[in-house]
């Protein structure tokens, strides 16, 4: 030990035997290592071609697929003050039962006769317009009267005016035949004095002609006078005929006068008639708004108006209540990058909040606490999270749980292509994004069993 000697101490003794020793084995050792590791090598080599499934992830929550299945608030349409509650939180109503009652605050509708006061304005507007229509009836019965009697009238006037037409061709005639008499005359009274100057007529007969040429000389002048007077009949005719016309025009343009005024009466009384059958309309309607009731079945989740007494204007909301009946759907959101691998149709695997899980994102198959889902609806616009709306309804033959509730979270996997492990590494490594798969390249691509439309 002090190195005083430079002889060796050599000891022949078995160290196999002690169990220390044996478990020092090196080569023992490694040689299980190495099986290990060249087991687990092989088992990570053969896993490197078992199919994986590429998905994409999203987050979103539990909504319904119709829109008058979702949590809604009951509005007012009118102001009022809260009178009276039929109604708790948690209770179900049904469609139409009633769920507070609530009084006016506007002093247009705090009689309580008023509904009674306009049926009366309501019956005196309509007695008024009814006798605006009868003096109308009326004025339309005088015109026609009118036009009857002035017809008459004008054919009346019309005869007299043939008549005298008539008359002074008449006298004209006469006229004609006198100068004609006083023609013949004059040369007989020619002939006769000749034959008196010769002393073949006597003196008496001369005379005689000689009166009778004067009498059909005044016979011309009072025929004159008579065709002067059938003329000035013809023209007494013409005016009176221009008379009647004019005198009956005034009367008729009077009243047609009278019936358009009264027609603008008529119309102005048909219109304040509609405004307060209007009026009482909407009073009659009014009346029953005071009375708010549930617009579908439901539970009355949260009273928004509290106490009695609350004043509120028009719009204010009262309650807020869920559907009873709803379908179920999931509102996923996914980014922007995702959406062109997204389709109607797609299956989805959901984790819903509050129920165990066993999830492999590759393998859904051996996933255990997930729920099947399929894509129904894409949203075509940007939602202001910056994400792309995604409605996800119960895959056909599966159940959902029965005490899920709109609002509850959910995470979801849209199932995408199917590559192998290391394919899937090798992209995350790189960071390439999931295969663009379409639907018409995965229909090619299913079995030939499982499609019958391939058959």
């Amino acid at each position: 030990m002090l190195h005083i000697s430079k002889d060796k101490i050599k000891i022949n003794e078995d160290l196999k035997s002690f169990k220390s020793y044996q478990f020092t084995d090196i080569k023992k050792r490694f040689f299980k290592l190495n099986h290990f590791i060249v087991a687990l090598l092989i088992i990570i080599l053969i896993m490197m071609f078992l199919p994986w499934t590429q998905f994409v992830r999203g987050n979103g929550t539990i909504t319904t697929l119709r829109p008058d299945q979702r949590p809604q608030t009951i509005q007012s349409p009118i102001a009022g003050r809260v009178e009276q509650w039929f109604v708790q939180e948690g209770d179900f109503v049904n469609k139409g039962d009633t769920i507070v009652y609530i009084s006016e605050i506007r002093d247009a509708f705090f009689d309580p006769l008023l509904l009674e006061r306009t049926d009366i304005q309501v019956k005196a507007q309509e007695m008024s317009y009814q006798s605006f229509q009868e003096k109308v009836t009326a004025l339309n019965f005088q015109i026609e009267a009118l036009n009857e009697e002035r017809d008459l009238k004008l054919e009346q006037a019309e005869n007299r005016l043939i008549q005298a037409n008539l008359m002074v061709e008449s006298d004209s005639i006469r006229l004609e035949a006198a100068q004609t008499d006083v023609r013949i005359a004059q040369r007989q009274l020619t002939r006769f004095e000749n034959l008196e100057s010769e002393g073949l007529k006597a003196l008496s007969d001369l005379e005689t002609k000689q009166v009778q040429y004067q009498r059909n000389l005044a016979e011309v002048i009072s025929q004159e006078n008579r065709l002067l007077a059938s003329r000035n009949q013809v023209l007494n005719a013409r005016i009176e005929l221009s008379r009647l016309r004019a005198e009956y025009q005034d009367k008729i343009s009077k009243a047609e006068s009278d019936r358009f005024s009264t027609l603008s009466s008529q119309f102005n009384a048909e219109s304040q008639l509609a405004n307060l059958e209007n009026r009482r309309s909407n009073i009659q309607v009014r009346s029953n708004l005071n009375y708010i009731t549930a617009p579908q079945s439901g539970f009355i989740n949260r009273a928004i108006q509290r106490g009695v007494g609350e004043t509120f204007m028009e719009g204010a909301q009262i309650v807020s209540i869920m559907p009873s009946n709803v379908d179920l759907a999931v509102e996923m959101f996914v980014e922007p990058i995702d959406l062109p691998l997204v389709h109607v149709g797609e299956s989805v695997r959901i984790i819903f909040d509050g129920w165990p899980f066993i999830f492999f994102s590759g393998w859904p198959n051996l996933s255990y606490g997930t729920f099947g889902g399929e894509i129904v609806a894409v949203e075509q616009f940007i939602s202001e999270n910056g994400k792309y709306r995604v409605l996800i309804a119960p895959e056909t033959g599966e159940v959902w749980p029965e005490p899920l509730r709109a609002g509850t979270g959910a995470r979801t996997f849209a199932l995408l292509n199917n590559v192998p492990v290391w394919y899937e590494l090798w992209r995350q490594i790189n960071g390439f994004p999931q295969d663009y798969y379409g639907p018409e390249q995965r229909a090619k691509e299913q079995p030939r069993d499982m499609n019958p439309d391939l058959q």
